[in-house]
């Protein structure tokens, strides 16, 4: 039998929740909307609920407003029946439920990632060990040395060992055929990269080639190369070598799949340091559509670099665009609705409420403690003594009446700034909540977090600090 739900709300808000009571598709579940008597549900007591609340028979669970402070587990033993509190906003209520929300299982992929530390050769073996470790804790899964031309490399050996000494996989880039031979010789795992002119080397050593062709765009020398390592039955990668975006951007894509579409079994590497690299642009994107490629034309692995400031979170940005499009492959959906850990700058659902629902909210308060909210016109703050809206936070401050508190004149700087960036980018903003930036950015909490039972304790948001004994 579905399950009878409560959704308890106030007249202010019951034709939106009715609204979205009918629009729920789960058989499973039976919504039922209750008007608890009051304007606000939010601003209501255990007491007011206790007294007004009449529930149907049967009732499994019984849903509060986000922003209720009461006692639940007092009404589940008063009711006898199960009592939440759900989001914050009514907009999130579907998701809330279960309607358009999905588990995620982001622990599966198939891409490998090699992180490249592109000065390794004037690094010390200690300074290459701890910046493996931040990759590898970024997701990397090798960590690649990448070899200067005409900057000697004496210590090459000594970092291989030490690196496998510290659990990581290595692999060695190199123009030099020399510097090649020393690193499969000292055990790496792989080399970057061999042509048809360098092939002999992988019989120096056990490591794995990424493999080039001879000349620029020379598919024919990629093949032959590759019909080599085929007769080896040796692992390998091929790469026919991703282009900067005015520079053969567009041919290279269509190499990677033509090598596809004529030889689907080989295993395809693909370096995004020459787009992430060199492009003005935040990398998030740019790296969601080059993990489409890939997905697309299974291709798997990629070689990273952060090298440009802009690039810093590029290793970390690929492991989570690997495990999305991964789980969206196999549920066989859209890369939406995975986590949205490359959403940085913007929300799906960036504003919660209209204009006119938070003024209709705002007519409603009876207490002098500020509220904040962000819709399409501006950033909204409002108490007892009155409503003002702007889309600069200085034409707010001289209709704020701190009464000379300074840690609270202080807080309200911090949340209508915050309120400022969710605004300009359009994203979700809840009060007393850290802004979302993603998997670039990562907070300890978040607005997506509003449906948790996390919540702040009733009183002023911002105590003041204990005296020093």
């Amino acid at each position: 039998m579905a399950k009878r739900i409560v959704l308890v709300t106030g007249s202010l808000a019951e034709p939106r929740v009715k609204r979205i009571a009918e629009e729920l598709t789960d058989a499973d579940l039976e919504p039922t909307v209750a008007n608890i008597g009051v304007k606000v549900a939010a601003l209501m007591t255990t007491e007011i609920v206790e007294r007004r609340l009449k529930l149907p028979e049967h009732a499994d669970r019984v849903i509060l407003p986000g922003r209720f402070r009461g006692d639940l587990e007092r009404l589940s033993d008063h009711f006898g029946t199960r009592f939440e509190r759900g989001p914050e906003e009514i907009a999130d209520l579907p998701a809330y439920l279960g309607q358009t929300a999905r588990k995620i299982d982001l622990s599966e992929q198939d891409v490998t990632i090699f992180g490249e530390i592109v000065d390794a050769t004037i690094l010390t073996t200690e300074q290459i060990v701890e910046r493996s470790r931040k990759y590898r804790a970024d997701g990397a899964d090798v960590i690649d040395l990448g070899c200067l031309p005409d900057s000697p490399f004496p210590h090459l050996e000594a970092s291989i060992a030490a690196l496998h000494a510290d659990g990581a996989k290595v692999s060695v880039d190199s123009f030099s055929p020399e510097e090649l031979s020393r690193a499969t010789r000292a055990g790496a795992d792989y080399l970057f990269s061999l042509s048809e002119k360098t092939i002999s080397i992988v019989d120096e050593g056990p490591a794995a080639p990424i493999l080039i062709s001879a000349g620029a765009a020379d598919m024919d020398s990629l093949d032959r190369v590759i019909d080599i390592m085929v007769g080896k039955g040796r692992p390998f990668y091929a790469d026919p070598i991703l282009d900067p975006i005015h520079y053969g951007f567009t041919a290279s894509i269509a190499r990677y799949y033509d090598l596809r579409k004529r030889r689907p079994d080989v295993p395809i590497l693909m370096g995004i340091g020459n787009v992430t690299e060199l492009t003005d642009a935040d990398t998030t994107g740019i790296n969601a559509i080059l993990m489409g490629i890939c997905s697309e034309l299974h291709i798997t692995a990629v070689l990273a670099v952060q090298v440009s400031p802009h690039c810093r979170t590029a290793i970390k940005e690929f492991d989570r665009a690997r495990r999305e499009y991964f789980a969206a492959r196999k549920a066989g959906a859209l890369p939406q609705g995975f986590g949205m850990g490359l959403m940085a700058l913007r929300d799906r659902k960036g504003f919660a409420s209209t204009p006119a629902e938070i003024k209709a909210l705002a007519s409603e308060i009876r207490d002098q403690n500020y509220r904040i909210e962000v819709a399409e016109d501006g950033i909204h703050i409002y108490n007892r003594n009155g409503h003002h809206v702007s889309d600069d936070p200085f034409q707010l401050y001289t209709q704020i009446d701190t009464r000379g508190d300074a840690a609270h004149a202080f807080y309200l700087g911090v949340e209508t700034a915050r309120a400022e960036i969710a605004y300009r980018l359009g994203k979700r903003y809840a009060q007393d909540e850290p802004l979302a930036f993603g998997i670039v950015a990562e907070t300890k909490g978040s607005a997506d977090d509003a449906h948790l039972m996390k919540f702040k304790e009733a009183g002023a948001t911002l105590k003041k600090p204990s005296k020093p004994e």
